[in-house]
């Protein structure tokens, strides 16, 4: 559709102060470890590739991007070879990705050296796959970046990405990023490398970390319900947090952009979907009892749970094998933040009393922080499931390996008697090494003489998700 193009380069100018010579205002001080990936890709490319920034709303995508084109200036790029755009604006959605293109230059004439394009909510952009992959095969100059929370999107008759971006993505805020933002004043716990480290500390400094560690444990428990979205993290109110996130999640996502992207028309079935799953999270998918509770067709909620998965609400994971093994199977479901079931049921904080509750919101939180640690190495998280429904609940594949994790978030003490499916799969597998997560903090350390050449170290859940994310951010 044509737009005033004086209307469009004053859209552009509001985006982009540093054409005003202008700084970027309200940037945080603190990054995430992805400020290292997009901007080493923008910088020193490994390869002609654009980035896409992949990853729900609210999560911080937009002020990644900021912070790379703020370090891009500080490098001495000149400012008026970067361009940032957000496509979810009406005029720049309406005049579409050329005619930005075209304004930008009118206003801001190219100078000697690479052009960057920063692109947001990029799935606005028509055909957006076929164009990306045209710049990448042609205009050499250009580096891209471009962010979507609602990729990846449903391609049909759109050309292959394969080869022509690299794809950086990003959950909620990590536990150690969520104390970073609230600028709390904690004792500094040890730095960890690797878990497998644990089962060479020595006892004294176990019980060292158990001691420091106490006052991590209500702010994990008020993580768990306010969420790792920056904004909510930031509220003051867990009420008004959990308002925010419920209308983010139900009016923007479900009934906008599932509209908008996606075609759907029965906005209630699929509000009435992600309602049923945030009542299971964690669970095994019941497709027949989805169906039969919701009224629904199979094919319409099949359809309805990819989309949730490609808009980054939910984790689908298979059951651990391959090829028959899990044809038939059921998924099992994770939310993408332990807030997210709280917020939607209306919950406020008495998950806090709630045992089985509060176990699922931990389960929910240690997937995200393995999945958001380990994720870039290409690892396949599944579920195992043994003789008698003995079950592991996270089973991560990484270079060969099989490490599995077991939560086990209550008050009494983790013993051999309570990990019979860790067991089972274990000797099965020949694994050398699980973790069984936990909720006391001196439920911490090396389980005495398991069976076989196994070794399972107990690590309890806020010290877990606090190393996890540790690598995740680095201070300014």
């Amino acid at each position: 559709m044509r737009v005033s193009k004086t209307e469009l380069v004053t859209v552009l100018s509001q985006f982009n102060p540093w054409w005003r010579k202008e700084a970027i205002a309200d940037l945080p001080t603190w990054q995430r470890a992805a400020f290292r990936d997009l901007h080493g890709w923008m910088t020193n490319p490994p390869a002609p590739r654009a980035v896409l920034l992949s990853g729900a709303r609210q999560i911080g995508k937009t002020t990644l991007m900021l912070q790379v084109i703020d370090a891009l200036l500080r490098d001495g790029v000149p400012p008026a070879n970067i361009l940032y755009a957000t496509f979810d604006h009406p005029i720049l959605k309406l005049a579409g990705i050329d005619a930005v293109l075209e304004a930008w230059r009118e206003r801001e004439p190219k100078v000697e050296g690479h052009e960057y394009l920063f692109l947001d909510e990029a799935q606005f952009i028509r055909d957006w796959g076929t164009w990306v992959k045209h710049q990448v095969d042609f205009s050499k100059q250009r580096r891209i970046a471009f962010t979507g929370s609602a990729m990846p999107l449903v391609e049909t008759g759109q050309e292959s990405g394969v080869g022509r971006w690299h794809t950086i993505r990003l959950t909620t805020l990590s536990f150690y990023e969520y104390l970073q933002i609230k600028q709390l004043s904690l004792p500094a716990l040890p730095r960890l490398k690797s878990l497998r480290d644990l089962f060479d500390w020595p006892q004294p400094e176990l019980y060292r970390v158990t001691e420091t560690a106490a006052p991590y444990v209500g702010h994990f428990h008020e993580y768990l319900v306010r969420g790792g979205f920056p904004q909510t993290a930031q509220v003051e109110s867990i009420t008004q947090a959990q308002r925010l996130l419920r209308e983010d999640i139900i009016d923007k996502v479900l009934k906008r952009d599932m509209t908008a992207l996606f075609g759907v028309r029965r906005v209630l079935d699929l509000e009435h979907t992600f309602l049923y799953l945030c009542m299971h999270d964690g669970g095994l998918l019941d497709m027949t009892d989805l169906c039969a509770n919701l009224e629904v067709k199979r094919p319409t909620a099949q359809n309805f749970i990819e989309l949730l998965e490609a808009t980054h609400l939910i984790y689908r994971l298979p059951p651990f094998g391959y090829g028959k093994d899990i044809l038939r199977a059921r998924f099992k479901i994770y939310l993408a933040d332990a807030a997210i079931a709280p917020a939607v049921m209306l919950k406020g904080k008495t998950i806090l009393e709630d045992s089985a509750a509060l176990g699922i919101a931990t389960e929910t939180a240690v997937f995200k922080h393995l999945f958001a640690r380990y994720y870039a190495q290409n690892v396949r998280f599944t579920y195992w499931r043994g003789k008698k429904d003995r079950e592991v609940d996270l089973v991560a594949e990484v270079g060969g390996n099989i490490i599995p994790f077991e939560v086990k978030y209550r008050a009494q003490h983790t013993g051999l008697r309570d990990l019979k499916g860790l067991l089972e799969l274990c000797q099965q597998k020949n694994i050398d090494r699980a973790y069984v997560v936990t909720k006391s903090l001196d439920d911490l350390g090396p389980i005495p003489n398991p069976p076989g050449n196994t070794r399972i170290m107990r690590i309890p859940a806020p010290l877990l998700c606090y190393w996890m994310g540790e690598s995740e951010i680095v201070a300014e």
